[in-house]
């Protein structure tokens, strides 16, 4: 009698051997290729349809997985930006991606400054002091506009710009592993433009498709933006643009679209 699965799926490799199987060794090799495939058979008819594995629960180890799938808070009245500036700040972005792509062999060829000293892939502290600055980093000053003017300006204390020259230089790796410590930084601290200009050029050297742990790094970037844009209070507020702007580019360019800003 034939079994369901000889049913559903015909043999490639038919062997009429006759009813018998008593000819037939399974301890013994095989004396040609005929005895081969009913060796075979032989060996699949006696396994039980259903096998269940006898597991010990106590020796499985514990695993945790943290999944969040919080969205943003929803933009305050008068806060959330058009579908129409969405859409353009998402074209640039774009473009300014394409740009990057295209010019990454000719920016990573130029040669750095003296000053600039790039840190170790796992040097945490070192990637906020060479993005942030000492005085941002330290919490000597907060960001004052004047800060970007002074004659003589120190980017160890005021931060390295996202130069092409300088994120040209990041692999994949890089570009993660920083972009995880700056947004885990600014979970406790509040928005400052270095931070902002490096957030975006970091997401415009991601790669697609992302990694789950650039999508997890998104989410979490986009949610902090929306808890801080909550706080705002006013319209004015010179924050707004840039937490909007990431916020958008989080959700409608990277597709984390249950984040995105509906306008009203």
């Amino acid at each position: 009698m034939k079994s369901d699965a000889e049913d559903l799926m015909p043999r490639l490799l038919p062997v009429e051997l006759g009813d018998s199987t008593e000819d037939v060794d399974l301890n013994g090799p095989p004396r040609n290729p005929q005895e081969y495939l009913r060796q075979v058979q032989l060996e699949a008819s006696l396994c039980p349809d259903v096998v269940v594995a006898q597991i010990d629960p106590k020796k499985l180890k514990k695993q945790t997985v943290n999944v969040s799938v919080a969205g943003c808070h929803a933009a305050p009245v008068g806060f959330c930006p058009s579908l129409s500036w969405q859409q353009q700040q998402v074209s640039n972005f774009s473009d300014v991606r394409q740009r990057i792509a295209k010019n990454r062999k000719h920016w990573s060829s130029q040669t750095l400054d003296d000053n600039v000293l790039m840190p170790k892939l796992t040097d945490e502290e070192s990637w906020k002091r060479f993005c942030l600055g000492e005085r941002v980093y330290l919490g000597t000053t907060s960001y004052n506009k004047d800060t970007e003017q002074e004659p003589a300006l120190d980017f160890n204390k005021v931060g390295f710009p996202p130069f092409l020259s300088i994120v040209s230089r990041l692999n994949q790796s890089t570009v993660l592993v920083v972009l995880e410590i700056l947004i885990n930084w600014f979970e406790e601290r509040e928005f400052v433009p270095q931070l902002g200009r490096w957030l975006y050029a970091l997401l415009a050297c991601l790669e697609k498709p992302l990694l789950p742990e650039a999508h997890s790094s998104i989410r979490q970037l986009a949610r902090r933006c929306g808890q801080l844009r909550s706080s705002l209070q006013s319209e004015e507020d010179e924050q707004l643009p840039a937490l909007n702007l990431l916020i958008c580019l989080g959700a409608r360019y990277f597709e984390q679209s249950d984040l995105a800003d509906q306008p009203e």
